[in-house]
């Protein structure tokens, strides 16, 4: 994730990131400002006669519509896009807070000569994160539902579930503790809830990971800023003249900005530059557990 200075102006204007859409876009928009300045001459040179057509001349009114109509479906999607972002760091702000919680209680309730169990946890807790993490990047889990195999990816397999194996790994390693009696009933049902968490933030998790925003939707709106995009030099190569060239690109810019930013932070669990930072919440992880475990 890219850390910067939100209140540095300068620094935003003026500083092209390796993460700005602008390099993604670029060839684009040049085959974009090349497409219109065609159509630029092709109505000012060889169709005179478009000038004083009524129909040409009204087609911007059109787009004034259109573009009120696409600017809603963007905003939705950023929206959207932004929502599954954001729920993702919630997700992982729970796991460090409950990983926390579990080697407080551990430590409290553990009695301080067991070493073996305490060393148990203090690797196993922290180890919860680093395998998520390793499970939410990988491509099996992002085609989990899939119902159509994947010669593509010859390491396919269903059924490696590392999180699920860690997670009972500490189940059994409590349930084990409750019966040699270094814990009490009580104290099994408190820490039963911290367990419980990990595999439903688990799950949490490859619900975004696994069901990205619907297909239809996702290409209506490309196909939308597609065809707007192609029609806008019929419409203002009259009113602008060769000035609509540069007007066309920036607006397919941001247009087309707006719909690659979505697509990026909807799943935030990758290793694009402003996906969630996974492996350095997990080294926290690993670090507060130490700290608490000893």
């Amino acid at each position: 994730m890219i850390s910067y200075n939100p209140k540095d102006w300068l620094t935003f204007i003026f500083r092209f990131h390796k993460a700005e859409t602008l390099r993604r876009l670029f060839p684009l928009i040049l085959v974009i400002a090349a497409y219109a300045a065609f159509i630029c001459f092709l109505e000012l040179h060889y169709f005179p006669f478009t000038k004083n057509n009524a129909a040409i001349r009204n087609i911007p009114q059109m787009h004034s519509l259109l573009g009120f109509v696409i600017s809603l479906l963007l905003v939705f999607r950023t929206n959207t896009a932004y929502d599954r972002w954001w729920e993702g760091r919630k997700l992982w702000g729970a796991l460090v807070n409950n990983s926390r919680n579990l080697a407080i209680k551990i430590n409290s309730f553990l009695p301080h000569d067991d070493y073996d169990s305490r060393h148990f946890f203090h690797v196993l807790i922290p180890r919860f994160a680093f395998e998520l993490r390793a499970h939410l990047m990988s491509e099996n889990t992002r085609l989990a539902l899939d119902t159509k195999p994947h010669p593509e990816i010859p390491d396919f397999n269903r059924n490696k579930h590392i999180p699920i194996q860690v997670a009972s790994l500490m189940i059994n390693k409590t349930n084990l503790l409750y019966k040699q009696e270094k814990i009490t009933g009580d104290q099994l049902i408190v820490l039963n809830a911290e367990l419980q968490s990990f595999m439903d933030i688990c799950g949490a998790c490859e619900r975004i990971k696994n069901t990205p925003i619907p297909y239809s939707y996702s290409a209506f709106i490309k196909k939308f800023i597609f065809f707007y995009i192609m029609t806008l030099p019929f419409g203002y190569a009259i009113s602008l003249s060769y000035l609509c060239i540069p007007v066309i690109a920036f607006i397919f810019y941001v247009m087309a900005s707006l719909e690659i930013i979505a697509e990026e932070i909807e799943d935030p669990f990758g290793s694009d530059a402003n996906d969630l930072p996974m492996q350095q919440i997990a080294v926290n992880i690993q670090k507060h557990i130490g700290e608490i475990l000893g």
